[in-house]
């Protein structure tokens, strides 16, 4: 077997012999090729074909360690020959001997450099004579094609002085292409004279084409062009080029719009805007005669007809331009709109016609100085005016609704026997919206619909100001002799106005969002994100807050009187219990009297639920303060105020009616909770305080806290004397001081001993409530109250109505919730201790 050479060897050795090719792209080699063809998902597939090859995995398993085993053996087997091959002095022979190789491939080298000099030496004549050949043709070929340029243009010559267009055309195509090929040798004298003559020729060609085309133009009787010879002029102005085709067909519009320069200037009466159906009736005329006479002449590729539209188009423009501004105040919005609207007719019309739109019309005489525009463009600067007008057109609709009048046309259409649900003045001014917008939008849709929109937007708030929330406000003369003639009485027009105003404000709040998609979708993308009347559908939901607190005032007004005699009377002089107290029983009858009343006007549910939180807590705060100010409650008294808690539970249990959902769960949840609170209290008013450690034990389960100002609420309600006070409070804090589990406070800790303080009163006038919500927590705006269903929910701890700041795990215990209580504590202890 033949000794093998190192691989790193036989590569130099190719390198040097330039024997081994490189290698074509995406070639490999014998070792690389077999890598990379294998695949282990195909050879596990080539194993098992099948489920059923599946079966003999283990076979193959030992076929496989059967050819691992012989790869090993054929693996140590190689190396031991490598270690046999590897003899130091059997490596020196081999590099003797390619040393020697490597000198006979130099003087192999320079064999070859010496025999290539000598063929180049015996070749050189022959090269000589190859480049003569070469040169001697392209000259033959070159003079060739110069006698066909030189008898072209002779040619060229003839036709052009007899004018025969049909067949200067394909002659002077020929000629133009051969004369390209002779940009290379026009240093010559006799090419440079050639090209010379033939622009020459392309001269008076251009002459003899404006002569013929100004001929044909102007019908000049003198010398009668034939339609046919235009006809093959065209083709012979194609082959000259698109700068004489334009220059030809401006000067024919040029000629044809002549006339319409002097008869429609813009200081004549013709050319003012009342007039400018004469101008489009005009120019159609022109081009029913050019399309009759001329359409036939030129090719259809010229657009000659959309040129001189175009080019009427620009001439017209800029008259329009004049005459807006000079028109300027004295512009009437009829004659604006009316010029408009022909201009619009018009540009549908053209683009009919060409069966493009307009703008692409214009397009084909557009220029770098003057880009391509709409004809009704001109009127974009002027649409103020329109817009003016609807702002006038828009006070005096509502001028009869306004200020002063907003309350007697809201009593009108209350009292209106078909019971409108909403004012008829708002479905006018969105119907009134809807036309002039969609008139707008035909016109311009642009900066003048973004204009409107404005006025719009404007125009909303001034209803919702000025109409809405000024029909709120009664007249105070007769609204004061109203009230006293209804005291204790539920005021119904008040309370009906009130809900008319609810539901054409929330019919208002919906149009709007309706309107400003409208918008969207009728305005240019360019103003599309500027587009928003959230703004005014937020002035809607505070008019709808305004009509809500009207109801509560109209409730409160209704309640007044009875709660004002619990609060004179009270309930510490009652003697026995027979049933619900003759003021709760007006206040229930009320209540309910309003309540039937919302029912039936108001359309929209979310308020009424909305009305229902807040009139729950408005109701019961004045019970509850009525309490207090009863105080000190005895026996009977608790129960008297136990079931008028039960009657008023009962009438506000009734609210929602058949209304279900979670927001009338959590709204009878809420009030549940509250009354539960109340009754809590007045069960530890009427317990025994004897003995003390009991009734301590009592108040820490029921209320569930160690404030030591809550307690003394309690002993407050029930009239403790202060000598007794002293020792429950001590008793108090001896039990509570390792009650380590109770709250430093509860619900009872917003329960207010001094309701006669207006800051601490509920109100229900104005957009902004002191008093929150059932289950509330501070001072609420009411926008942010009336989105959504209306309901609320209670934190736990509360009960009456007034949340607490503390909550559980929030605060450390405390046995005295402020220093007033820690110090009269101390007193109390010295006075004992003395």
């Amino acid at each position: 077997m033949p000794h093998a050479l190192p691989l790193e060897l036989i590569e130099q050795v190719e390198r040097v012999l330039n024997a081994r090719k490189a290698p074509v792209d995406g070639e490999v080699n014998g070792q690389d090729e077999q890598l990379v063809e294998f695949n282990l998902v195909n050879t596990l597939n080539a194993l098992f074909p099948d489920e059923a090859a599946l079966g003999r995995i283990e076979q193959v398993q030992a076929d496989l360690k059967a050819q691992h085993a012989a790869l090993e053996e054929e693996i140590n087997d190689l190396r031991a020959r490598l270690r046999q091959e590897s003899d130091a002095s059997r490596m020196q022979t081999i590099q003797a001997l390619i040393a020697e190789l490597l000198s006979q491939m130099t003087r192999i080298r320079e064999k070859a450099t010496e025999s290539e000099a000598i063929v180049r030496e015996l070749t050189k004549d022959i090269q000589a004579l190859d480049l003569a050949k070469r040169n001697l043709s392209l000259s033959l070929t070159v003079m060739k094609r110069f006698q066909i340029l030189v008898n072209d243009l002779s040619r060229l010559d003839g036709l052009v002085k007899e004018r025969k267009y049909a067949e200067v055309a394909p002659t002077l195509a020929a000629v133009k292409q051969i004369a390209t090929s002779f940009k290379p040798y026009i240093s010559v004298d006799k090419i440079a004279l050639g090209m010379k003559r033939m622009q020459e020729l392309i001269g008076e060609l251009r002459t003899d084409l404006d002569e013929d085309f100004e001929a044909f133009y102007s019908q000049d009787r003198a010398k009668q062009i034939k339609a046919s010879t235009i006809k093959s002029a065209c083709e012979v102005v194609d082959v000259m080029g698109d700068d004489v085709r334009l220059q030809l067909i401006d000067r024919y519009c040029a000629l044809e719009l002549k006339e319409y320069r002097r008869i429609f200037r813009s200081t004549d009466e013709a050319g003012q805007l009342d007039n400018i159906s004469r101008r489009f009736a005009w120019f159609k005329r022109v081009l029913n005669a050019h399309d009759e006479e001329r359409s036939g002449v030129f090719p259809k590729e010229w657009k000659v007809e959309q040129y001189l539209c175009a080019k009427f188009t620009d001439i017209t423009r800029d008259d329009l331009a004049v005459a807006l501004t000079r028109a300027g105040p004295k512009l009437t919005v009829t004659l604006l709109l009316e010029s408009l609207k022909e201009t619009l007719e018009f540009e549908q019309s053209m683009a009919r016609k060409f069966d493009v739109s307009f703008l692409e019309v214009v397009k084909v005489a557009a220029s770098i100085t003057k880009p391509p525009a709409m004809l009704s463009s001109v009127f974009d600067n002027h649409m103020g005016v329109f817009v003016d007008a609807q702002d006038k057109a828009l006070s005096d609709m509502l001028a009869g609704y306004r200020g002063t009048k907003s309350r007697a046309s809201l009593d009108e259409a209350a009292s209106d026997s078909n019971n409108p649900t909403v004012l008829p003045s708002s479905t006018d001014l969105f119907y009134f919206y809807r036309q002039i917008l969609e008139q707008c939008a035909k016109l311009s849709n642009k900066q003048a619909l973004f204009d409107l929109c404005a006025l719009q937007k404007k125009w909303l708030r001034i209803y919702a100001e000025d109409v809405l929330v000024a029909g709120l406000k009664p007249d105070k003369e007769r609204f004061s002799v109203d009230r006293k003639s209804m005291e204790s009485k539920v005021n119904v027009p008040e309370l009906k106005n009130a809900c008319l105003v609810l539901n054409t404000a929330e019919y208002c709040h919906a149009t709007a969002a309706q309107l400003e998609e409208r918008i969207k979708e009728l305005i240019h993308a360019d103003f599309k994100e500027k587009v928003s009347l959230q703004p005014e559908q937020d002035v809607f939901v505070g008019v709808i807050a305004s009509a809500v607190s009207v109801q509560l005032k109209e409730l409160e007004a209704a309640t007044d009187a009875p709660f004002a005699v619990l609060t004179r009377s009270g309930w510490g002089d009652v003697t026995s219990v027979s049933g619900p107290s003759n003021a709760i029983v007006e206040v229930v009858r009320n209540v309910e009297v309003v309540v039937d009343v919302l029912r039936e006007q108001v359309q929209y549910k979310k308020w009424l639920r909305n009305f229902y939180d807040k009139a729950a807590n408005t109701l019961m705060t004045k019970f509850k303060n009525a309490m207090v100010k009863s105080r000190p409650i005895k026996e009977v008294s608790a129960e008297q105020i136990m079931i008028d808690l039960q009657a008023l539970r009962t009438c506000l249990l009734d609210f929602p009616g058949t209304q279900a959902g979670d927001a009338m769960t959590s709204y009878s949840r809420n009030i549940t909770k509250t009354a539960t609170s109340l009754e809590t209290v007045l069960k530890l008013v009427i317990a025994p305080v004897v003995p003390g450690d009991s009734f301590v034990q009592n108040y820490t389960l029921l209320i569930q806290d160690t404030s030591f100002s809550n307690f003394q609420k309690i002993l407050d309600l029930k009239g403790t004397p202060r000598a007794e006070q002293n020792t429950l409070l001590d008793t108090f804090l001896t039990v509570t001081s390792t009650m380590e589990h109770l709250e430093s406070a509860s619900f009872l800790s917003s329960l207010d001993m001094d309701p006669d303080n207006k800051q601490s009163q509920p109100s229900a006038l104005g957009r902004t409530l002191t008093s929150p919500p059932l289950g509330g927590t501070g001072r609420v705006t009411l926008p942010s109250i009336l989105v959504g269903s209306g309901a609320t929910t209670e934190e736990p701890g509360t009960g009456l109505g007034i949340s607490t700041s503390a909550g559980r795990g929030e605060q450390p215990r405390q046995v005295f919730s402020n220093f007033r209580s820690f110090m009269a504590f101390g007193a109390r202890r010295d006075t004992v201790q003395k």
